[in-house]
């Protein structure tokens, strides 16, 4: 036997070996690299779905590594923040790696969940997805704020005081979870050994959960083909269909292997190179630790809840928390309500004009928020 027949027949051999072992079905994953992805996603602003998904790989790399060293006691807590920071080989890193990947992770579920809303990838049959998406957002959201609440220096300790007291204004449930989080009425040493399970266990479960039935639910619609969908609007309304160049043959869809998985990959370069560069630029800091006794002058939130932090200034309380519950409300069964004022006014593009209205009034008062010192 020649040399290049005993190496495939040890070639052949480990591959029975493996398949006996692993029988797993090659022609399955071949069929899923060669999916056909509609034209519009070569565009990377249309690709950034899997951008939340690496950045919670980060998260959860840097998290681990950040629990070898801190300790979620109230009377340490600070101290070990201050160890990772100052004194532990490359700790300053890590934890500004994790501090600038959260805000990354809101902003790329956020601009996701704009180019669906934007381009009305959440109407039927995909009404669930969109519902999964909010609750992957509200998920982020929980995740920033329970680790900020973990630092326990004075800004972060007196904004979770701040945070936390808003549940108790929510009817009938919202006594409950504020005792349930806290551990009692007020925020004691109770609340981070409550907090640190949450943000380490729970709501990394509960992100896994959402991304996995989020992606089986792509996998069962498919991806929106804009494209698609415009030549049957331009038909619907008798308008002529654009006509591909003369000598050009028109490609409608491309391999999701390798064309979009290299897409994606160029982006997961990107978020890397932004991480590295702004964790090098602005260093992770740390206050003073928490004094109970001593309130701050001007408490705000981090900057994602400055919407939130804003509207609650501007009208009573309990008009707010009303407005709250009915605002998310809308952004969660919004499919369903897109759905029904279509039926009524026959207007198809109203969403658009809706999202506007409410992006504008969102970055405003984040804007608002954050040139005031009031």
């Amino acid at each position: 036997m020649s040399l290049a027949n005993q190496t495939q027949a040890r070639g052949n051999g480990w591959r029975a070996w493996l398949a006996e072992r692993f029988p797993l079905d090659v022609k399955i994953y071949e069929e899923l690299a060669k999916e056909p992805i509609p034209r519009h996603m070569e565009r990377w602003w249309f690709a950034l779905g899997g951008t939340p998904l690496v950045l919670f790989g980060i998260q959860a790399v840097t998290g681990i590594l950040m629990t070898w060293y801190y300790v979620p006691r109230p009377e340490v807590a600070y101290e070990s923040v201050a160890r990772i920071t100052h004194n532990i080989p490359f700790g300053w890193w890590v934890r500004g790696i994790h501090h600038w990947g959260s805000y990354l992770m809101i902003l790329s579920v956020v601009l996701h969940m704009i180019r669906t809303y934007t381009t009305g990838a959440y109407r039927k049959p995909r009404e669930f997805n969109w519902i999964i998406g909010t609750g992957l957002l509200f998920v982020t959201l929980a995740f920033a704020f329970t680790g900020y609440a973990l630092v326990n220096d004075q800004l972060s300790y007196w904004a979770t005081t701040v945070g936390t007291n808003l549940l108790a204004e929510v009817p009938l449930v919202g006594p409950v979870i504020l005792q349930m989080i806290r551990g009692g009425m007020a925020v004691t040493a109770d609340t981070m050994t409550r907090l640190y399970p949450l943000h380490i266990g729970a709501l990394p479960t509960a992100i896994v959960i959402l991304i996995f039935l989020h992606i089986v639910l792509i996998r069962f619609h498919g991806v929106t083909d804009l494209d698609a969908r415009e030549r049957e609007r331009l038909m619907r309304l008798g308008k002529p269909l654009p006509q591909p160049k003369p000598g050009v043959p028109e490609r409608t869809h491309f391999p999701f292997f390798p064309d979009h998985v290299m897409t994606e990959l160029v982006i997961a370069l990107a978020v890397l190179v932004i991480l590295m560069n702004l964790t090098i630029l602005f260093p992770p800091d740390l206050g003073p630790k928490a004094d109970p006794a001593n309130t701050p002058t001007h408490i705000k939130p981090e900057w994602y809840f400055y919407p939130v932090f804003r509207w609650l200034k501007l009208v009573p309380l309990q008009v707010g928390i009303a407005g709250l519950i009915i605002g998310m409300a809308l952004f969660v069964f919004w499919p369903f309500v897109d759905a029904f004022i279509e039926r009524r006014t026959g207007q198809r593009d109203l969403n658009v004009y809706i999202g506007i209205i409410v992006a504008i009034g969102a970055l405003g008062f984040i804007l608002w928020e954050l040139f005031s010192l009031t």
